[in-house]
């Protein structure tokens, strides 16, 4: 590492950046984890948007790849039609 200020400086603000972005990057795949262990359609279909949104954010930030976001979503939603229809 270069012994200049800015580099000192890049280096903190990318470790403050990468300890943001694994906080909610596992916010998120717990998020995920619990609504794909719900059994029951309602508290399914009450949580998915919540999740989404968690999801959307995550691609916002950069932190995952849009579409990597948009299969997870995908697959959230076809897991709770699945669901709705089995119920």
């Amino acid at each position: 590492m270069a012994n200049h200020a800015a580099t000192k400086k890049d280096v903190r603000q990318s470790a403050k950046r990468n300890e943001r972005n694994r906080y909610y990057g596992k916010t998120t795949r717990n998020a995920i984890r619990d609504i794909k262990a719900i059994d029951n359609k309602e508290g399914a279909i009450e949580k998915l948007p919540s999740v989404n949104a968690m999801i959307d954010k995550l691609a916002k930030r950069g932190t995952i790849h849009k579409n990597k976001a948009s299969n997870l979503k995908s697959k959230l939603a076809k897991k709770v039609n699945a669901l709705a229809k089995a119920a």
